[in-house]
């Protein structure tokens, strides 16, 4: 390919379209069955044009990470930001979730993969910062929750993991592959911790 042509692949939307191929193919296939070539023939640009945008497979990787991040760092600002109760703005909290899955299947298997597959020669990332920062603003509203005098005095960080413990496990469940997806369970099944099980 000449330079002319792939300088004319360079414009606005050849960035997007290698990270939506990037992220497509890495969910599908993990990072180590994911070559440079095959992410650059599905955005329809030459492997330059990755190098350009990337440097590296490792890069455009990084890049999506760091994409995923800032997209869950505003969703939680809208969340701590909401008015309500502590049920309701954790009730926010997990709609929210579903509705960025479902516009971003792909960018969200490839988190759970990270967080929950093998590595795969994945490269250096601090991965675990998705789930600490569930963590940390579940507990922040929590913790409003306890100075209101609206919820029951508890450890914020166990209650916290009981609440990500419940949206972890309907992700893992409707991502399962003979999974029956609902996206009302978690708010059923958070009803359900909130009411409690005694008489």
């Amino acid at each position: 390919m000449t330079g002319k042509s792939t300088k004319n692949q360079i414009g606005p939307d050849a960035s997007e379209r290698l990270i939506e191929a990037a992220t497509t193919l890495f969910a599908e296939r993990g990072y180590a069955g994911t070559t440079v070539q095959k992410i650059a023939e599905s955005a329809g640009v030459t492997k330059p044009v990755l190098y350009y945008y990337f440097q590296s497979k490792a890069g455009i990787f990084r890049a999506i990470l760091d994409r995923a991040g800032a997209m869950q760092l505003e969703l939680l600002k809208e969340v701590a930001d909401a008015p309500g109760t502590v049920l309701d703005r954790l009730l926010l909290l997990y709609h929210s979730l579903y509705e960025g899955v479902a516009e971003y299947p792909s960018m969200f298997r490839l988190i759970h993969n990270l967080l929950f597959g093998p590595p795969q020669g994945v490269p250096e990332y601090d991965y675990n910062a998705f789930h600490r920062r569930m963590l940390q603003a579940i507990q922040a509203i929590y913790v409003e929750g306890l100075d209101r005098d609206e919820v029951a005095d508890a450890e914020p960080e166990e209650v916290a993991m009981l609440v990500l413990g419940l949206l972890d496990f309907c992700f893992h469940h409707d991502l399962a592959p003979h999974g029956l997806p609902d996206s009302c369970r978690p708010e059923r099944l958070l009803r359900l911790a909130f009411q409690g099980l005694g008489r």
